[in-house]
């Protein structure tokens, strides 16, 4: 008889990993809440996004922009605003400017205007009442409490898709609201950024003139662009020698298919992951291509941190149905089927169909899965759902493994 070789406690196990060297110095600048000092193939339009708001430090209440910011996945959209809202405080401060700078997600307020001022004014008071007040008069009351203050602020609406899919006409307001306080200084601005300019399609003619006139587009990264961010993010994070010069054009080769930094950067983290874990002195390219393997854009922390569990249940019912029947497109009806299954397996209360359909909107706004209306081959009009960044069998077993953690 055979004798099994013994394991090892968990408790041993973690002591082992933790014991070993690392080719790491820090991790840090390779994570998603880093923001760089400079941004390689982003100058240019840091530079004009300066110009467009050299008023609100020049002449502080005379203008007040509002500028829209378009462009894929990974495209730098997010550090890009957040390094020139840092500069922008860090500009106003000497000149006694009452400047700030605020960053919101729209996808983690689920594109609803109202939480998304409340938001905006507990940054300048805790006791603001929770309820009793509509949208627009949040926004008056903004306006009101920069006027009492001294404050100009610039708004920035990060992944806006999902604020115009779930309210598009709120955007008239917070464009046009200033207009209605003839003879006040102007105290907002606005950045307002999507990924796609054809959501802009269904706003009135008005909102659209007004974000249109400063359109700023970043196109995806080139290698050369790649190369450039990893290799200063490999000096930040990796020890000295442990990141051949070869290895970082191979790693910004691969990505420069998405123009994806995000995927890049992923891939340059992963690969040192698996370098460690197996007690390597380097980072190799069987690394890289280990954690190409691995890591699809759709299943990376920034894409699920702000899905909810139904979100997730209908994400994996769409899965579950496109790896069955290996088809491009699932229709809605067998989605919703799989759907109830899953909530069933789950022991949660499934949603009715409306709600089921705000779901499906809010995961196509947010880029996580595609939406179209049935063509030949269909009987009548249904709604078809896919996803393309990930294969399907990928997407379930990230989401079924997510479930058996976080699951009693």
């Amino acid at each position: 008889m055979i004798e099994k070789p013994a394991l090892a406690p968990p408790a041993e196990i973690i002591r082992d990993t933790l014991s070993k060297p690392s080719i790491f110095e820090d991790e840090q600048p390779l994570s998603l809440e880093y923001l760089p000092t400079r941004l390689p193939g982003r100058e240019t339009q840091l530079r004009f996004l300066a110009e467009l708001f050299r008023s609100v430090v020049d002449k502080p209440g005379t203008t007040s922009p509002k500028v829209l910011i378009t462009g894929d996945i990974g495209t730098g959209k997010t550090v890009l605003i957040q390094r020139f809202g840092t500069d922008m405080i860090r500009t106003a401060k000497p000149l006694k400017l009452n400047l700030r700078y605020i960053h919101i997600n729209c996808r983690e307020y689920r594109g609803s205007l109202f939480m998304i001022l409340k938001r905006v004014l507990q940054n300048f008071t805790t006791t603001f009442p929770q309820r009793g007040f509509s949208s627009e008069e949040l926004l008056q009351i903004l306006l009101d409490q920069l006027e009492d203050k001294n404050l100009h602020v610039i708004l920035a609406l990060d992944e806006a898709d999902m604020l115009i899919k779930a309210e598009g006409g709120s955007l008239y307001n917070l464009t046009r609201i200033q207009e209605e306080r003839p003879g006040r200084p102007t105290r907002l601005s606005l950045i307002v950024v999507v990924r796609e300019l054809k959501l802009l399609e269904g706003l009135d003619r008005s909102t659209q003139s007004t974000l249109q006139r400063n359109i700023i587009r970043l196109d995806r990264y080139s290698a050369p662009q790649l190369e450039t961010i990893l290799r200063e993010r490999v000096d930040l994070s990796f020890k000295e020698g442990t990141v051949p010069e070869t290895l970082v054009s191979f790693i910004a080769d691969m990505a420069a298919s998405q123009g994806d930094a995000r995927y890049a950067i992923e891939l340059l983290w992963r690969g040192g992951k698996y370098a460690d874990a197996e007690g390597a002195r380097e980072l190799k390219p069987d690394h890289v291509r280990g954690a190409a393997n691995s890591v699809y854009p759709i299943l990376r922390a920034d894409y699920a941190q702000h899905l909810n569990l139904h979100e997730k249940l209908i994400l994996l019912a769409l899965a579950r149905v496109l790896e069955r029947s290996n088809e491009n497109y699932a229709t809605m009806g067998d989605v919703e089927i799989a759907y109830r299954m899953a909530c069933e397996e789950h022991k949660i209360t499934s949603r009715a169909h409306t709600q089921v359909w705000k779901y499906v909107q809010n995961l196509g706004a947010s880029g996580v899965l595609s939406t179209q209306i049935s063509t030949a081959g269909y009987r009548g009009k249904t709604t078809l759902l896919g996803v393309a960044t990930a294969p399907a069998s990928a997407i379930r077993k990230w989401l079924e493994s997510g479930f058996k953690a976080t699951m009693p």
